[in-house]
């Protein structure tokens, strides 16, 4: 069963606009018939309603949203002075319409009690009060929003910020690397040299290129293929590499090491069995604004995992792509017993 909820705020503002005619209501058929007070007191709170509920509604926000402001008072005002003649109208027609009739329905007592600008001002603080309260309920409620979404933001900034700081240097793949370069030192040397070059480019490019909330698209291509020359060195002839560069302006922007964790993960979980090879299929390509990223590796039930760590993974290069490029990419993961396949598309701009 799903609990009841409600809007607080809602209730607030219903609260008030009973309170008030319940209030007015009763001072209005103590000073005038019942049926002419309840009457004057739907007129006036109907009028309070669609006067306070303008400014609340539709004139503040839109002030605070283009920051004229002035305006905004100079509509307060007017629309206060409205609610102010129609209370004091108000008074003046339920007055004359109880007496009617009756031994007080004289010229002499009618202007006795038909001081209509002196009862527009005496109605003119009430009117303020109500225009006042239904506009601070909504720059309270403004202001909620805004420390609301402040925080949000703030929180989504805050993750972003370690989830590239998370993806920069993978442990799992700098280790192996490190390794494979140390055995390579007592059996070729100048393919370790080979190998310790590209490992220096990769660092260099993750510790001086990725401070930035964008790079240009030739800067991260040649970080993945330096990526993957690493990988396939270390691989040899253990697994096959198939990789597909097609890039229309390398001009374009995209975030850093954006792609790289589903190369990563690609090699890290590609299948390692005796009789059959293991494959990794990349695809990159980009023409206007939209680039198509596919990488593929081959899969087996009988090569067990540990942990969960690729599932991990893909949780937070989705939570990455949905701050990066919210509604601006698909991604669609396609997993069997034979392949893991990865397809992402991404709607690029112009480097600024």
């Amino acid at each position: 069963m799903k609990p009841i909820t409600f809007n607080r705020h809602l209730l607030i503002i219903a609260t008030f606009w009973v309170i008030l005619g319940i209030s007015l209501w009763l001072q209005m058929i103590r000073e005038y018939a019942f049926v002419q007070g309840t009457i004057g007191i739907i007129l006036i709170l109907a009028s309070a309603v669609i006067s306070a509920h303008t400014l609340r509604d539709l004139l503040l926000p839109r002030a605070m949203a283009t920051g004229k402001m002035r305006l905004f008072i100079a509509q307060f005002i007017i629309l206060t002075l409205f609610l102010s003649g129609v209370i004091a109208g108000a008074m003046v027609a339920a007055y004359w319409i109880s007496v009617h009739g009756t031994p007080d329905d004289t010229p002499k007592k009618l202007l006795e009690h038909s001081h209509l600008w002196m009862k527009f001002w005496n109605s003119f603080p009430a009117a303020l009060l109500i225009n006042a309260t239904a506009c601070g309920l909504r720059f309270y409620q403004e202001h909620g929003k805004i420390e609301k979404n402040h925080a949000l933001l703030q929180q989504a900034h805050l993750e972003a910020q370690l989830r590239i700081l998370q993806d920069q240097i993978n442990p799992h793949l700098m280790f192996n690397v490190l390794n494979h370069i140390h055995i390579l030192m007592q059996k070729d040397v100048e393919l370790a040299s080979v190998l310790l070059i590209k490992f220096s480019d990769i660092l260099r490019y993750q510790l001086y290129e990725c401070n930035r909330e964008s790079v240009l698209l030739d800067r991260e291509v040649k970080y993945l293929k330096d990526l993957v020359a690493v990988e396939k060195i270390r691989w040899g002839e253990e697994l096959k590499v198939d990789c597909t560069w097609i890039i229309q302006d390398g001009k374009r922007a995209i975030a850093p090491l954006l792609l790289v964790p589903f190369v990563e993960n690609a090699f890290k979980h590609v299948s390692r069995l005796p009789l059959e090879k293991g494959y990794v299929i990349l695809a990159l390509k980009q023409q206007d604004d939209e680039l198509i990223f596919t990488i593929e590796n081959s899969n087996s039930a009988q090569q067990p995992r540990k942990g969960n760590s690729h599932g991990l993974g893909l949780e937070n290069v989705k939570k990455r792509l949905g701050l990066l490029y919210p509604n601006q990419h698909q991604l669609i993961i396609d997993k069997s017993d034979h392949l893991f396949k990865i397809t992402l598309t991404i709607q690029l701009h112009q480097k600024k």
